[in-house]
């Protein structure tokens, strides 16, 4: 069971890879295809400090380990982890490092999540089906990130640019400390969690603001898995949030 989890993991990487180089060659491209045109917003990297609002959606998910004789203990025969659509809306807070290339962004925000988490499990009839069974676990996440923009020097009223940084999120829907339904348990997941984000995007330059488009992918430090000894939980090790975030930025 553990290998296939850390192969899924090695996948995920790989296609993070993959996302970032073809990112990374659409770029060249479209600053390949520039010619040289009146600039907008002339002002904007005079200034020390920008505001602005986001919007966007992201696709979150667990990275689930299973306990390493779930099948021998518990007749788990798969446990699968399914991403799932939510949204997200934040505030803007940029600041420039003394370059207009590197910036310090701050991006607190408000996002919705869903993770699904499904169960295959060794019927005890073997005239019978196996059973399957999904748990869903919902998030309302007030998310407190804080970035290192790495900007590329603007061609025209075009520039990419590369994020890195860490998030703090706080589960307002978490039901840590919930008293548990042992007739219809439900999977716990820790309040408080850190991670770590990588991403990139591309910005345009309008006479009065600046437009960006951008996609991040995010993974916590820590297990968020609470373990209560439910039918549910029993079967699993570790839990781990990961979320694709993609997002539209309006600074001004």
């Amino acid at each position: 069971m553990r290998k296939i989890q850390y192969d899924s993991m090695s996948s995920v990487f790989l296609s993070m890879k993959n996302t970032f180089l073809a990112l990374c060659l659409l770029f060249s491209f479209m600053v390949s295809a520039q010619k040289e045109k009146p600039m907008n917003y002339r002002r904007f990297d005079e200034r020390t400090l920008h505001f602005g609002f986001m919007l966007g959606f992201n696709k979150a998910n667990f990275v689930a380990f299973p306990v390493i004789d779930a099948y021998e203990q518990y007749g788990l025969k798969s446990l699968v982890a399914k991403s799932q659509a939510g949204g997200q809306v934040g505030i803007v807070t940029s600041l420039k490092l003394g370059t207009p290339v590197v910036r310090l962004r701050f991006l607190p925000s408000l996002s919705f999540q869903e993770r699904a988490l499904q169960y295959t499990f060794a019927n005890p009839d073997p005239t019978k089906k196996d059973i399957f069974k999904e748990e869903r676990v919902n998030s309302t996440n007030l998310d407190f990130p804080l970035m290192f923009q790495f900007r590329t020097t603007r061609l025209n009223n075009f520039a990419t640019y590369l994020l890195c940084g860490g998030q703090y999120t706080i589960d307002l829907q978490s039901q840590e400390k919930a008293t548990q339904n042992f007739i219809d348990p439900f999977i716990k997941i820790k309040k408080f969690d850190m991670s770590g984000q990588i991403g990139g995007g591309v910005e345009f330059f309008a006479p009065y603001f600046k437009f960006g488009i951008e996609l991040k992918y995010a993974h916590s430090f820590y297990n968020s898995f609470i373990q209560d000894l439910t039918p549910v939980s029993k079967p699993i090790d570790k839990l781990y949030n990961q979320v694709w975030w993609v997002s539209f930025i309006f600074e001004g």
